[in-house]
């Protein structure tokens, strides 16, 4: 059983010079689209009287649409929020606040929230019979008739146990702690010119193991850029400069990645436009590189840009459409090329992908199918995946959901024959898809998956998962949530059964700004687990508070 798939419904290879050149002309095309667009914006715009100026009846400017908020896309395994009378949080429980539909919030009731801090919707507040907040004065803070002024940040505290961590041979446990703050401010003048700034400062301490580059930055920049309103054709155009976090789809390829203590940011440029319809976004940039004792650096060696675009043709469904190129000029020891490991860089990578999600009533669906082409290490790539699901909201109480799906992204059967079919999950989400446990990735595997999710009162959800992962080609890798290759049998012999993985979580929504994660999880050796690492026997517990305002 070396693959599910035969190798005749692999797309062609395509050749490195092919690639190449083809990469190019997409490249001048990217450019002169992105040009041809900002000239047309501005011409359009220059025909529009100052509508886009926005006024009250008192001469103030209008920020009851400002700042454009993107809300984030619906992941895969969504579930409908509670609805109904009820206590929405403990606080609403101890005050016997017991409201008749769930509140307008600004925040997702959990303790993760991959939503960036600059799309956080705080435009309620414009409203005076708003429901009133002790942080309400620090919030959309009028100056004047034109500007607009926000703060806002987070803390959260994480303890982690793992047992047999990382999947080590020696079968070393680890007990820690991690610490997180984030501070922003929010500028904007009327909805031309906005100025964003967030501070992070994320800690790890205690543990057994060297802690991971995910978990420590001391002192940094998150986010600081600047937008710039270029036009306004059935919606706001505008083009983003300066370090800034990418969020697109269902986060398989770009996320934020909140489960880390650093997240993940860019630096670069972007250029997006919204409307109640469409959005479209162009970008380039560089991932930033994480460096705890010292202000961080884009790394100069990667490039990544892209073309996304979202059609909302009805309510409650999506499609994305979408190419991604990454460039990636880090070398690969020859150590890692002499053992057939080539995906940590020097490579140029294109991907062509496009996603359908959505619901018809009770019944849940999503189907995402991505092929990358390029070359990886002088080797033509080829290589796709597929991730596809159908879900149902069960009419009963406590608002139960169960999805069924399945998950698939190509390995490499002979790294010695001139291709590599290895998919790149480029800068994923995987924690959230893949098992909390983090041990395996979007990248060689079949991960046939199920979930279960639950309000048994408005303020708590709890979610389950089961996850049974093979290797999609026995002879290739066992990637890690981080594309890290961790396990390797050149010959196939330990057979394609990596494992089952269980995930329990309960999230208690305290308030408005608080919430705790409560998770556990457990992964169950397969055949290939047992045959490379012998009597370990991995779980995962963590306790997390955070703390928004």
């Amino acid at each position: 059983m070396s693959s599910l798939f035969p190798s005749a419904l692999f797309p062609a290879v395509v050749s490195r010079r092919g690639a190449g050149l083809f990469a190019s002309l997409l490249g001048y095309a990217l450019a002169f689209c992105l040009c041809m667009s900002v000239f047309v914006f501005q011409a359009h715009a220059s025909d529009q009287n100052t509508a886009s100026v926005q006024t009250t009846n008192s001469g103030k400017f209008d920020f009851s649409k400002v700042p454009p908020v993107t809300p984030m896309p619906r992941p895969g395994m969504f579930s409908a929020p509670p609805s109904g009378p009820g206590y929405y949080s403990v606080w609403d429980l101890m005050t016997g606040n017991k409201r008749e539909n769930r509140p307008v919030r600004p925040y997702i009731p959990m303790a993760l929230m991959p939503t960036s801090a600059f799309d956080i919707d705080f435009r309620y507040l414009e409203n005076p019979e708003h429901e009133k907040d002790i942080f309400d004065p620090v919030k959309r803070i009028h100056m004047d008739n034109d500007w607009l002024l926000s703060f806002g940040g987070s803390f959260w505290y994480r303890y982690v146990h793992e047992t047999d961590s990382r999947l080590n041979a020696a079968g070393i446990n680890n007990d820690f702690h991690l610490l997180r703050t984030r501070v922003h401010a929010d500028l904007w003048y009327q909805d031309r010119v906005r100025l964003f700034a967030e501070f992070l400062d994320a800690r790890a301490f205690g543990g057994e193991l060297t802690p991971l580059g995910i978990e420590r930055n001391h002192t940094d920049m998150l986010n600081l850029f600047t937008d710039i309103k270029l036009a306004d054709i059935n919606g706001p155009v505008y083009f983003r400069a300066g370090r800034q976090e990418l969020l697109y789809g269902s986060q398989r390829l770009i996320s934020t990645l909140d489960w880390a203590n650093t997240r993940r940011t860019f630096q670069g440029g972007k250029i997006f436009w919204r409307n109640q319809k469409f959005d479209l976004d162009a970008f380039w940039v560089r991932p930033m590189k994480t460096e705890k004792g010292e202000f961080d650096n884009w790394d100069t060696q990667q490039n990544f840009w892209g073309l996304w675009g979202s059609i909302k043709p009805f309510p409650g469904h999506l499609i994305d459409l979408y190419y991604l190129g990454l460039d990636n000029q880090n070398p690969v020891s020859a150590q890692n090329v002499a053992i057939g490991n080539v995906m940590g860089g020097n490579f140029s990578i294109h991907t062509w992908g496009g996603r359908l999600v959505g619901n018809f009533d009770r019944i849940l669906y999503e189907l995402e199918g991505m092929y990358q082409w390029g070359e990886r290490s002088n080797l033509d790539v080829s290589a796709f995946a597929v991730a596809t699901g159908i879900g149902y909201n069960i009419p009963l109480p406590m608002n139960p959901h169960v999805w069924i799906r399945y998950d698939f992204a190509s390995g490499d059967a002979n790294p010695n024959d001139g291709r590599s079919s290895t998919f790149s999950h480029l800068f994923p989400f995987g924690h959230y898809y893949l098992g909390y446990m983090d041990q395996v990735g979007r990248q060689n595997i079949h991960d046939f998956n199920a979930q279960f999710t639950m309000n048994p009162v408005p303020w708590l959800t709890f979610i389950s998962q089961y996850h049974r992962y093979y290797l999609a080609n026995e002879r290739d890798y066992l990637y890690n949530a981080g594309g890290a290759a961790i396990i390797r049998d050149p010959t196939g012999q330990s057979g394609n059964h990596v494992g089952d993985e269980i995930d329990f979580r309960a999230n208690i929504h305290v308030s408005r700004h608080q919430d705790v994660l409560i998770g556990y999880s457990k992964l169950f050796s397969g055949d290939y687990l047992q045959a490379q690492r012998p009597g370990v026997n991995s779980d995962l517990f963590y306790v997390q508070y955070n703390f928004r305002f």
